[in-house]
Order: structure tokens, then C-alpha cells, then sequence
């Protein structure tokens, strides 16, 4: 069966270090904070102007002033800083950002991402995406395989305009975890219930099947 948007967060929380700078975009992304091991010291960043962020707020504790880049209302940690987005997209723009996760809405076999927008379709602005997957060290994209319509997401070429040219190293679906080299979407793991054929099915880019290619875990 599919994953859950929780289950793509917790799978991708495997892939956060101790010791690690994060930066999660809106959406599945930001569930990715409820899985990471508490013992590790690992700083949530936000690119409009804040290191430490918490978790989202309880009523009684909501702060308008207190938002992420998203807009939505956070709390932030001991220790946290404020500083301005400039110093912000700094930090971003210097590779000080270990790890970003974004969501997507097509990413292909060059590992190049489109994020920000669907022509004809009212936006807020670009936001940072284009920054992030350009100055982070490593990019992880988090979604659902396919759109509503059923159409695959992972393609030979992106047709929605680009946020980003070969920057995604690694991409986490309902379906399964595919690396991006070599021109291929490389199918790693599968959701419990799945087998290797049917993501393979799933992905209209060029997909190949690891040989060591194994059921996701999520201890």
C-alpha cells in the first residue's frame, strides 16, 4: 500500500545526521521534525530569519509574530537566534545548510525540480526554493508519486518551469525512495505491500531497479 504523508517524513528522517543544519519546506516536508531522533543535536533553519525552530505551537502558546517561511505560526528552542533574511539566504547561498527537504510537483531524470509554480495559476512569489536546492549540500524532494489525475510526477523532463537544474540527489514518495543518476530515477526502496514493478509502473522518466533494492523501514 502507499505511504501516508507521515511515513514519507518519517523515511526521510533517516537521512538527517547529528550535528546537522536543516532547512524543510512547507507541506510533507515539515513533518519531517516530528521523526528525527530527539538524541541528536540537529538545528531546524528557516530562511526568514530564525535557527532553532521548535514545534508548531498548542493554542494556548501561539504567537502571530512567530512564523516560518511558510507563514505558519511555530515555537522556537533554547538557544534559538533571530536574524534577518538577508543573513538568512546568506547562510543558504554559503552551503551551511546541510540538508533541505522541499516537496514537488515534478522532478525528472536530470534531477532538475519544479517547485514554485503552474503558469496561470496565482502565487505568493518564489519563496527560496531556488536558493536552497542551489546552496544546500545535499536536496531531498518529498511526494506523492503521482498527481490527482494519476500522472506520473517523476519525468524524462520537467514541463512546469524549473526551479532548479541537477540538484535533487534523492527522491521520497508514497511509493518508494529513488536515487537520481546516470539520466535514471533508481528505484531503492518500495512501500510495504509494493513490489519493485509496480514504482517502476508509476514512473514515466527512465527507471532502473537496484540490485539490492529492499522494503523501506521505518525503525
Amino acid at each position: 500500500m502507499a505511504l501516508d504523508r507521515n511515513q514519507i517524513a518519517q523515511r526521510i528522517s533517516q537521512e538527517v545526521e547529528s550535528g546537522f543544519y536543516v532547512n524543510l519546506g512547507i507541506g510533507i516536508p515539515t513533518l519531517v521534525a516530528n521523526f528525527i531522533d530527539p538524541s541528536f543535536d540537529v538545528v531546524l533553519q528557516s530562511e526568514n530569519g530564525l535557527l532553532g525552530m521548535g514545534p508548531f505551537p498548542t493554542k494556548e502558546n501561539v504567537d502571530a509574530d512567530l512564523i516560518n517561511a511558510g507563514k505558519q505560526t511555530i515555537s522556537t528552542v533554547p538557544g534559538s537566534v533571530f536574524f534577518s533574511s538577508a543573513e538568512s539566504f546568506a547562510m543558504i547561498r554559503g552551503g551551511h545548510v546541510n540538508l533541505t527537504v522541499l516537496g514537488a510537483m515534478q522532478v525528472d531524470i536530470t534531477g532538475s525540480i519544479a517547485n514554485w509554480m503552474i503558469p496561470g495559476k496565482m502565487i505568493k512569489g518564489m519563496g527560496g526554493a531556488m536558493d536552497l536546492v542551489a546552496g544546500a549540500q545535499k536536496v531531498i524532494v518529498a511526494m506523492k508519486h503521482t498527481n490527482k489525475k494519476g500522472d506520473s510526477k517523476l519525468l524524462t523532463k520537467c514541463n512546469l518551469p524549473l526551479t532548479g537544474i541537477n540538484c535533487i540527489n534523492k527522491v521520497v514518495t508514497d511509493m518508494g525512495v529513488l536515487n537520481i543518476a546516470n539520466n535514471k530515477f533508481e528505484i531503492i526502496e518500495v512501500a510495504p505491500g509494493l513490489n519493485p514493478e509496480d514504482v517502476q509502473k508509476a514512473t514515466e522518466g527512465g527507471c532502473i531497479i537496484s540490485s539490492d533494492c529492499k522494503e523501506m523501514s521505518f525503525n
